[in-house]
């Protein structure tokens, strides 16, 4: 993430929150998605732009070993604030905290969508580094038809191809596993989508 993108999120996080930082502001199959996603990882689990911190606490409380990350200062004092039994630590998705091979799995959940095309391998393969052998990502994004940037609410991001992102994700050192999309809702319209991968260690 920029130092422009981290600004213009720091500026908005108290309106972000209230109006995104819920699980009751989560589309259903998203839930769904990411919900049996986590079942299915082994080891500590990590929220990577965790954002208000509603997916970290709402994993941890299904029984996951999860903590949080986001590199907007704001984002991280509220999510502690809401969530005082889940922890949470301002760093960046490009540069995590742990160490080689500690993770069981990474949730990238919407949080690479304002990463240039020629800077998001450097966050896939730093999501491999910390992942063990076998470990799992989950990647949420806006698809597009062609990768090309738009006028995002908070600061510009990109839309990419689902078949794009997957190769990026095999140049980071992943085998992907499944991949979804689906429409958006009448308030957001925009195509979502989701890959999983695997990492080949």
């Amino acid at each position: 993430m920029t130092s422009d993108v981290e600004h213009a999120y720091s500026r908005r996080a108290a309106e972000y929150a209230e109006h995104l930082g819920s699980m009751s502001s989560v589309h259903p199959s998203d839930r769904q998605l990411v919900e049996a996603w986590a079942a299915d990882v082994d080891g500590p689990l990590l929220d990577a732009g965790c954002g208000p911190g509603h997916w970290t606490a709402h994993l941890a409380g299904l029984g996951a070993d999860a903590r949080g990350v986001d590199q907007v200062p704001a984002f991280v004092e509220h999510a502690r604030a809401a969530h005082p039994a889940v922890p949470f630590t301002v760093a960046s998705v490009d540069a995590l905290p742990d160490g080689a091979g500690t993770l069981g799995g990474v949730l990238a959940w919407y949080s690479l969508i304002h990463h240039e095309p020629a800077a998001v391998g450097r966050a896939l393969a730093e999501s491999a580094r910390a992942l063990r052998p076998g470990g799992r990502l989950l990647v949420g994004f806006f698809v597009g038809d062609e990768l090309e940037q738009f006028d995002h609410a908070v600061v510009t991001a990109w839309r990419w191809p689902v078949g794009w992102l997957a190769d990026e994700l095999g140049a980071a050192g992943f085998e992907v596993v499944e991949t979804h999309t689906r429409t958006g809702s009448p308030k957001g319209p925009r195509p979502h989508g989701a890959v999983l991968a695997r990492s080949r260690g």
